[in-house]
């Protein structure tokens, strides 16, 4: 066995070194910069083209865009936070088979990132050093089952030493030194690649699990993985510092050699397929090659810190870090400059401030940038917004979305800014408020309070500590760190599979799948229907052999009754969830038992296979013949629902302007949800507006054109309705109204709904019948939400909407006359404003409807108030006057009056205290039905003889019940059995108020 491993070795080192003489011959051959050209200034732009040129043009590599940062369809991630996220469905073997995503083989690009929140976060450490960043741009270069370890480290070293001409003893590289308890010898492989490159062996260093060998997450590809580092100082030996967190160190590029995927129980399998993934900072390359030694001091920030120095009162940016930043100015400097970049290119990629995941750490960058603005550089409001233009300069070539968004992104930083500045105000009056109420000798702060106010008003963590810091207290961390950990914990467990998920295929059954030759699932029936002559939706039957048995992580030949398993078929007619589309349901009959069905729980997509998560009524095995039961009016619903939603889309668009984007959607039989960007919340005229466009297109009954087309041509098509998705090639093009030829042709001028669409959508728009929008709010300022529904709900809407309109008009009579009415009378009618108030705000109804009944509605019952305040004051100076001659100039007035409300109550002390400014007023009444005993009283202002809320106090907890209130006016409830219990209350207030004195 030694022998023959030894063979092996001595025949890849042979193998090794034929590679590397070729592609070293190669590299000698194409090389077209002198070494003399890298003491030129490198720009930061001419850097990044540089790298992507010398993929594609030199080594074949496809150049692949950036994505966004908001991840496509990864809930495991709150951004993308590297250049490998968007290639995940390739290293994990479910690329949809008709996308472009199939054919990458070689790929070059550079990648928007952002590490704040989750498992990368850099938040916290942004502005202390000179190197962090919450936004960042990632060069890489990627292998798919193409090249593999040589051609990757001679590429790296040819740009890094020849291109870019980075002096080739500042160069050190690491790999993986192995790992027992995982089974992992070390990577000699790449050790020798290096040393045969002409790399000085005391600059190949080795090191572990920990810094040389890269894993996406807790299962998945992973691998070895190469690093090379930098020495910024030169003429030494710095293998000592490598690895060692020395700012005069520092790592470049990461090269990751994908050879594993971590299985669920914690072992390593080989890939089926090796690849490549290597990352490289822009900003960390530009220091280097502009010979600095902080990212902050090149010209991706220095613009930045000019602006700001020009809109503070600060002085100019020093670069000073620790001690020697005096009053964190340079910090503030950071700080700021980093995260216009992070807001600049979140916001244009539609992630906005909000209140939960990505959008919440955005809001707290947002406001982190805000403090040191206003409190550290005592800028202006609105200098944040006014560095938009400087971040769309420095970055707006490779991202040109930045100058497109620039004026949206500067009007959500302002309209931020304000708020939290008003939050800001408010929370140091709760502070100050819980301070006063503290025993004075207590240093501890309420940890419930603190996070209150970073939960709900947003303030940072590190800002209450400096505010209480001033005044000599501090958080209980302890009592913070319990509530951290239970709001972890209920998120973990909101974001928790809901138990219907598919049983995924993981990446080996996969691959067992594509190496048995199992052909993707032809799911084309699911397109299979069509109108009958009775305007009828006629859907086509479906039977089906099972290929494969997915249960408990592996692929199965049966599956046993009960049991819950992935079933993939040769053929089906069931809708996968996608394109926002909840996917459809049915059931599956077996040949020869009818009777016993097999409930399709959920439908999602595998790459090309589609995986039927069904409940086995009998025994399943592979081979059986099924016939698939699709549930008809569940799939006609979600027809209905999506082509609604594209008319909604179209109709927003037409008539509040191209800057109307779709933000996400999502359809099931019952209401569709649609989100999308907009300065503000729509007006009632126009969610009139775009209510009657929708109905008018659903009254013409509009026939759908629905074809499939090239992508390339698609895209020329004016109008067209994209969001980012990764489409595949040919894609189905959905038109209303105005047949796909025509917009091909550009045969029409006629505005049309036109999108990209793998849903199901009607072949004609009558079948909607009716469309009401019941729901329109915004969900963060710039984004906002509506609900709508369809056909038989959208009616009920609108008649109970008509019938709240005509029971609104019957109370408005009523509050027009209120003022002859009784109290009692008067008050239920209050009541039957509120009720009616409360019943528009939760029942679904045309949601410009409910705004003008809310209008009406909150009008009516400040009417009602009104009146109601008027006949109290009347009650109250009636009652105040009896009382007056009872207790005339008693210096202490102590009496049961009967009335149920406590503002009555409350107004009768003030009236008489007025009328006996000298006197102590103290109330009661008694409301016999319940038990209760109402309390107000009044000490003179000034007075040394008493505190009201004291005496409040005193009596009420004797009552059994609680008092609040000030020194001089306070009011409470307690519980009395009986008059004589009030009787003795009564004396009991008296003589407390009497010793007062």
């Amino acid at each position: 066995m030694a022998a023959h491993i030894g063979l092996v070795k001595q025949l890849h080192c042979a193998l090794l070194k034929t590679k590397l003489s070729a592609l070293s011959a190669g590299i000698r051959r194409c090389s077209a910069l002198s070494n003399s050209e890298s003491h030129k200034q490198f720009t930061s732009k001419r850097v990044r083209r540089k790298f992507i040129d010398f993929f594609k043009e030199g080594y074949e590599h496809r150049v692949v865009p950036s994505t966004p940062v908001r991840p496509r369809g990864d809930p495991t991630l709150l951004f993308v936070n590297a250049g490998m996220n968007q290639f995940k469905p390739i290293l994990l073997g479910c690329p949809d088979p008709r996308s472009e995503m199939v054919s990458y083989r070689r790929v070059v690009n550079s990648q928007k990132c952002v590490r704040a929140g989750g498992k990368h976060n850099d938040l916290e450490d942004v502005g202390k050093d000179v190197y962090h960043h919450t936004f960042f741009e990632m060069l890489g270069n990627w292998s798919f089952g193409d090249y593999f370890k040589v051609e990757a480290c001679a590429m790296a070293w040819r740009l890094l030493t020849e291109e870019y001409g980075i002096p080739a003893d500042r160069l050190y590289i690491s790999y993986f030194s192995g790992d027992t308890a995982n089974g992992l010898p070390a990577d000699e492989e790449t050790r020798l690649i290096w040393l045969s490159m002409g790399v000085r062996p005391d600059h190949v260093l080795p090191f572990g699990m920990k810094d040389n060998f890269w894993e996406m997450g807790e299962t998945g590809p992973c691998g070895p993985c190469t690093e090379i580092h930098y020495d910024h100082i030169g003429n030494r030996n710095a293998a000592a510092l490598v690895n060692a967190d020395s700012p005069d160190v520092v790592e470049i590029w990461n090269l990751v050699f994908m050879q594993y995927n971590r299985e669920v129980n914690g072992s390593l399998r080989p890939l089926p397929q090796c690849s490549v993934d290597t990352g490289m900072g822009l900003e960390r390359l530009v220091t280097v090659l502009q010979g600095k030694r902080s990212n902050y001091d090149t010209d991706l920030f220095t613009p930045l810190l000019s602006a700001i120095h020009q809109c503070s009162k600060a002085p100019a940016y020093q670069g000073r870090t620790g001690e020697a930043d005096v009053g964190q100015v340079d910090m503030a400097y950071r700080v700021l400059a980093d995260h216009i970049r992070t807001l600049c290119v979140c916001i244009a990629d539609g992630v906005y401030p909000g209140m939960t995941g990505a959008e919440l750490v955005l809001r707290r960058i947002l406001r982190r940038a805000v403090r040191f603005s206003t409190e550290v550089l005592q800028a202006p409001e609105g200098a944040l917004a006014s560095l938009v233009p400087t971040v769309a300069h420095i970055l707006g070539d490779a991202y040109p979305e930045l100058h497109i968004e620039s004026e949206r992104i500067m009007d959500l930083i302002n309209q931020n800014e304000v708020q939290f500045l008003s939050s800001l105000k408010q929370g140091r009056r709760v502070i100050d408020r819980t301070l006063s109420n503290m025993d004075k000798d207590s240093a501890v702060f309420p940890a419930s309070v603190a996070w209150s106010l970073h939960r709900n008003l947003g303030f940072p963590l590190d800002l209450i500590d400096l505010m209480l810091e001033e005044k000599g207290k501090m958080v209980d961390k302890k009592e913070m760190t319990v509530l951290e950990d239970e709001y972890e914990k209920l998120r973990f467990q909101s974001e928790e599979d809901d138990g219907n998920r598919v049983d995924q295929l993981d990446l080996h059954s996969l691959a067992e799948l594509q190496s048995q030759g199992v052909p993707h699932t032809d799911d084309s029936q699911k397109y299979c229907y069509s109108l009958g002559s009775d305007g009828q939706y006629v859907f086509q039957s479906c039977r089906a052999s099972v290929l494969a048995l997915y249960c408990d992580g592996a692929l199965v030949s049966e599956v046993n009754e009960g049991q819950c398993c992935g079933v993939i078929l040769d053929q089906t007619s069931f809708y996968a969830e996608q394109g926002g589309q909840a996917h459809d349901q049915g059931y599956f009959t077996k040949d020869g038992l009818q009777d016993v069905l097999f409930p399709v729980k959920s439908v999602r997509l595998a790459g090309g296979y589609v995986v039927h998560q069904v409940t086995a009524g009998e025994t399943l095995r592979t081979g059986d013949q099924v016939e698939l039961h699709l549930d008809e009016a569940n799939r006609l619903g979600c027809m209905v629902k999506h082509t609604t939603t594209h008319l909604l889309n179209f109709a927003l668009r037409e008539l509040l302007g191209p800057s109307v984007n779709q933000r996400g959607s999502h359809c099931t039989a019952s209401r569709l949800r649609f989100d999308f960007s907009v300065k503000g919340s729509l007006s009632v005229s126009e969610l009139q507006q775009v209510e009657e466009l929708v109905q008018h297109i659903i009254r013409q009954n509009a026939e759908v054109y629905i074809e499939e087309v090239l992508l390339y041509k698609a895209k020329q098509i004016t109008g067209l309705r994209t969001i980012d998705e990764v489409y595949p090639d040919p894609v189905r093009l959905v038109s209303v109204a105005v047949p796909v030829s025509d917009l091909l042709n550009s045969n029409t001028t006629e505005q049309a709904s036109v999108e990209l669409c793998c849903g199901t959508h009607l072949l004609r728009t009558g079948a909607i019948r009716d469309f009401v929008i019941v729901s329109e709010r915004q969900m963060v300022k710039g984004i906002s939400r509506i609900l709508a529904v369809t056909g038989d709900e959208a009616k009920k809407a609108q008649e109970t909407g008509q019938a709240m309109q005509e029971e609104l008009e019957s109370l408005a009579v009523q509050v027009e006359a209120a003022s002859s009415l009784s109290m009692p009378a008067a008050q239920m009618l209050s009541k039957e404003v509120g009720l009616l108030m409360n019943a528009v705000d939760i029942t679904p109804i045309p949601q410009w409807q409910r705004r003008e009944l809310q209008t009406r509605l909150k009008a009516m019952q400040k009417t009602s108030n009104t009146t109601i305040r008027k006949l109290e004051i009347k009650e109250a100076a009636s009652k105040a006057k009896e009382l007056l001659v009872k207790h005339s100039n008693k210096p202490v007035v102590v009496d049961l009056i009967q009335t149920d409300s406590i503002s009555v109550l409350m107004k009768t002390v003030l009236q008489l205290s007025k009328s006996t400014p000298d006197s102590m007023v103290m109330l009661l009444s008694h409301l016999q039905l319940s038990g209760k005993v109402l309390c107000a009283c009044q000490v003179p202002k000034g007075s040394a003889s008493g505190s009201a809320i004291k005496w409040a106090h005193s009596v009420c907890a004797r009552l059994g019940g609680n008092a609040d209130g000030s020194t001089d006016v306070a009011k409470g409830v307690g519980n009395a059995a009986s008059l004589t219990d009030i009787t003795d209350i009564l004396h009991w207030a008296e003589e407390f108020a009497q010793n007062k004195i």
